[in-house]
């Protein structure tokens, strides 16, 4: 329990500063519904997990170890390149914690960087106009996780709507039992699933 009880204090900090759920879920990697619950102090009636935190500090403190998953992030591209016969002419970094391999993966594959930042509050989000653009770009989205795949459905949708093809979609991890969002082909590093009850 005692997990928990610092996921809600953690939680809780950072509604007190303002931050909305969905801010707080992509800060603490939990779905909206957990911060929810959590919030809601459910947790101290219930005995049921209901999501798996996912938690990347020990390579995102070193900017070699970002550099290593993006290698391995830039041989998935090209594998996937290879077999499903697209190009990529665009990596995109979905903010905030998309963007460092995003930026290193458009650096080792010499592709265009987009960043995007999907809006806690509204359906679309905003494409940074200090990078490049989307418009008749075949695109490689990247995130760390994929908890309910909202982001990343949100994501494809505007990129389609700003003309774009996404091509493919990368994560660190995803809890999603789905290889796929919208019709786009996702691959993670690791997929988590909770067993049993």
């Amino acid at each position: 329990m005692k997990s928990i009880e610092e996921l809600y204090k953690r939680a809780l900090d950072l509604k007190n500063r303002g931050m909305s759920d969905k801010e707080i879920s992509t800060e603490l990697h939990l779905s909206v519904n957990t911060v929810t619950w959590l919030l809601s102090k459910e947790f101290l009636k219930e005995k049921a997990v209901r999501d798996v935190k996912i938690g990347w500090r020990t390579i995102g403190v070193f900017g070699e170890r970002v550099n290593l998953i993006s290698e391995i992030f830039s041989d998935i591209i090209e594998e996937e390149a290879n077999n499903n016969n697209f190009t990529v002419d665009a990596i995109l970094g979905v903010t905030i914690n998309g963007i460092p391999f995003a930026t290193m993966v458009s650096y080792l594959l010499g592709k265009e960087l987009i960043i995007y930042r999907p809006h806690p509050n509204r359906k679309e989000g905003i494409f940074s106009s200090n990078f490049a653009s989307v418009n008749g770009k075949n695109i490689v989205i990247i995130d760390d996780v994929a908890s309910t795949g909202e982001t990343l459905k949100r994501t494809v949708s505007d990129v389609k709507k700003q003309g774009g093809t996404p091509v493919l979609l990368l994560v660190i991890a995803s809890k999603m039992p789905d290889d796929s969002i919208d019709g786009v082909r996702m691959r993670s590093l690791v997929r988590t699933r909770l067993v049993g009850k």
